[in-house]
């Protein structure tokens, strides 16, 4: 693995820790504000994030390279609304998506065939993370203003459970 590389997945762990850390930050807002079933979905959200960390630190560790822990940033705390904090969630898996297409390029660019098939399963990941919060955004622009549809809403989600590592 070319320090290239190397250096890009130990950043990739940063990122997918301080995901969980923002999805986290959203939770707590959500059960600050009485809605569990949210609250959640996002502890969900975020107990996977920590598994995709896990992902590239074996990965690493298999390689025989050298995990690099970095501090993660502090996420947002303050948040408008439902709405605001989907919005967010999506634009930040999109942002995802982003940065595992350049560590993809990147272990084409090196030749990596490991790190290609590795991060097969993310690039396919990321499309159902993409998807699972464009659907909530879309829920929440046709419940509008009722308070009725939000509740309800906020019930569904809350079924949300844990994948197993």
């Amino acid at each position: 693995m070319t320090t290239a590389m190397l250096n890009a997945l130990n950043e990739q762990i940063n990122q997918e820790l301080f995901s969980a850390y923002l999805y986290l930050s959203m939770a707590a807002h959500f059960e600050a504000t009485n809605l569990p079933g949210m609250a959640q979905w996002m502890k969900v959200q975020a107990h996977e994030e920590t598994i995709h960390a896990m992902k590239f630190y074996n990965f690493i560790l298999d390689r025989g390279g050298k995990v690099t822990l970095k501090a993660i940033a502090q996420p947002q705390t303050e948040f408008k609304s439902p709405m605001d904090i989907f919005k967010q969630a999506l634009e930040h898996e999109k942002k995802v998506t982003s940065l595992i297409n350049k560590l993809y390029e990147q272990a084409q660019a090196d030749k990596d065939y490991p790190a290609q098939v590795m991060l097969q399963w993310f690039i396919n990941e990321q499309v159902e993370e993409e998807k699972n919060a464009t659907e909530i955004v879309a829920r929440l622009e046709l419940i509008g203003e009722s308070k009725g549809q939000l509740v309800y809403l906020d019930h569904e989600l809350g079924k949300r459970k844990a994948e197993q590592e």
